[in-house]
C-alpha cells in the first residue's frame, strides 16, 4: 500500500513539473552584477532576494561591464590587465580571457550584441570584439579613450577621449570604422551614455557640477542639467519616465524630466556612487557605491532605498534584463539575436517589438504561435540538447536558431 502511494505521489511530482515548464514557471529571478574595482572580483546579487549569491574572480582592476541582450554573457575589462573576462551568467564563472591591449577601461556592446567595443586606453584606439568568435577583428585609433556610448541604431559610436590638452568626444563610424569627426571640449569628459530612444547623448565633465545634453543630430550641446558636486553617470533608461544621474558629492540619485532637462528631486544613496543601471521592469535603480563598498538598491516609484553590501570598492554594475530564462527581440524583420546558446531546462521568450505581426514555427515541429501581434510574446522551455531552428512563416527569410548545450 505504501510503495503504491510513492509511486502515485512521485508521478504527481513529474506531473506538477511539467505543468510548470508547459505553463511557462521560471523559477530563476534576475542578477545584478556589481564589478568591485579593488577587489579584483565581480559580486552577483540576487535581485529578488537582495543579497549576494556568488564572488567571481576577474581580470585585475575591473573597469568597463557590458551584459548580452539575451543575459547570457557579461564582459568585464581589467584596467590593470590586458584583458577582457567572459562570464557565463549560467554558471557565474569566468570562461574565457580575451587580450585586448593594455589598461582597457570602458566598453559598450552593440543593441543586437554581435559587436563589442573596448576603449583601451594605455594603446589610444578602439578594439572591436566579434562576440561570436570572441575574437579582435578591428581597431581605431583615438587618444586616450576612456568611455564609449553607442547611438541604439548601431550606426555610430561616441568615445570620451582624455587626451591632456586635447579633450573631445569622438565619433567612430563602425561600418567604416574610422573617426568621421570630433566634438571639442574644455574640460576632461567622464561617462557619456545615449538615452534609450537615441534623442539625447548625456556626458559628465570633470570639474562640471551639471550633465551635459547633447544633440547628436547637431553634435552641439543643448541643455545642462544642473547638479551637486561631481556628477558621474546620466542615463534615460527604457521603461522609465525620467532621467537618472549619480552625483558623487552629496551621494545622491538625480531625477530629472528628460522632455524639459530639469531637475526634480534627489534621493539619498550610499558614499561616493559612481555608476547606476534600472532594472528590466523599470522599477528599481542599483547604484554602485565606490566609498562605502555597497549597492543602494532605490525604488523608482517610492524613492525608499535599501543597502546591500559587496567587495571593495564597487564601480560598473549591469543587470539580467529578463525575469528568468533568455529573451529574443523581434524586430526590423529580424530576430535579435538570431543564435542563443542555453541550458537544458532554460526558457526562451519572443517578443514582437516590430510595428508588424510575425509567428515562430520551430523546424522540429513543436508547437508555436500562428501569429504575433506587436506586443505579444511567446515562450518555450527547452528541456533536450540540441539544435533547435525557427522562423517566420509569414517572412522566412527571418531564421532564427536555439543551441541547447549538453550537461
Amino acid at each position: 500500500m505504501h510503495s503504491m502511494m510513492r509511486s502515485r505521489l512521485a508521478h504527481l511530482l513529474l506531473a506538477a513539473v511539467a505543468l510548470a515548464l508547459t505553463c511557462g514557471v521560471a523559477t530563476a529571478g534576475p542578477k545584478v552584477y556589481v564589478g568591485n574595482f579593488k577587489d579584483n572580483t565581480v559580486s552577483v546579487l540576487d535581485a529578488a532576494a537582495g543579497a549576494v549569491v556568488a564572488t567571481v574572480p576577474v581580470a585585475a582592476g575591473p573597469h568597463g561591464m557590458g551584459i548580452t541582450p539575451d543575459d547570457r554573457w557579461v564582459y568585464v575589462s581589467g584596467d590593470s590587465s590586458s584583458t577582457l573576462s567572459v562570464i557565463d551568467t549560467t554558471t557565474d564563472r569566468v570562461v574565457q580571457s580575451i587580450e585586448v591591449g593594455k589598461t582597457p577601461h570602458g566598453v559598450a556592446l552593440t543593441r543586437d550584441g554581435r559587436l563589442l567595443l573596448v576603449a583601451v586606453y594605455g594603446e589610444d584606439r578602439i578594439a572591436f570584439v566579434d562576440t561570436a568568435t570572441r575574437a579582435v577583428v578591428g581597431t581605431v585609433r583615438v587618444a586616450k579613450p576612456h568611455t564609449i556610448a553607442i547611438r541604439p541604431d548601431g550606426k555610430v559610436a561616441y568615445v570620451a577621449s582624455q587626451e591632456p590638452g586635447r579633450f573631445e568626444l569622438a565619433v567612430i563610424d563602425l561600418a567604416a570604422r574610422a573617426v568621421v569627426r570630433t566634438v571639442a571640449l574644455d574640460k576632461a569628459p567622464r561617462d557619456l551614455e545615449f538615452g534609450h530612444d537615441g534623442k539625447a547623448l548625456y556626458f559628465t565633465q570633470a570639474g562640471v557640477n551639471a550633465v551635459q545634453v547633447l544633440d547628436p543630430a547637431s553634435d552641439k550641446i543643448v541643455a545642462e542639467i544642473a547638479t551637486g558636486v561631481s556628477p558621474h553617470y546620466a542615463n534615460f533608461f527604457r521603461g522609465t519616465t525620467l532621467g537618472m544621474a549619480v552625483v558623487q558629492g552629496p551621494g545622491e540619485l538625480l531625477l530629472f524630466d528628460p522632455a524639459t532637462n530639469q531637475p526634480l528631486r534627489s534621493i539619498g544613496v550610499g558614499k561616493q556612487p559612481h555608476w547606476l543601471t534600472v532594472s528590466g521592469n523599470g522599477k528599481n535603480a542599483y547604484v554602485t557605491n565606490e566609498g562605502s563598498n555597497d549597492v543602494s538598491v532605490v525604488d523608482l516609484a517610492t524613492g525608499k532605498t535599501a543597502t546591500i553590501a559587496v567587495g571593495n570598492a564597487p564601480r560598473k554594475v549591469v543587470v539580467q534584463s529578463a525575469t528568468g530564462g533568455v529573451k529574443v527581440s523581434i524586430a526590423n524583420f529580424a530576430f535579435v539575436p538570431p543564435l542563443i546558446t542555453i541550458a537544458p531546462g532554460d526558457s526562451v521568450t519572443w517578443s514582437n517589438d516590430d510595428g508588424a505581426p510575425h509567428a515562430v514555427a520551430f523546424k522540429d515541429g513543436a508547437a508555436g504561435p500562428a501569429s504575433m501581434s506587436p506586443g505579444q510574446t511567446f515562450r518555450r522551455v527547452f528541456d533536450r540538447a540540441g539544435s533547435h531552428e525557427y522562423f517566420c512563416s509569414f517572412h522566412p527569410y527571418m531564421a532564427g536558431r536555439v543551441v541547447v548545450r549538453a550537461q
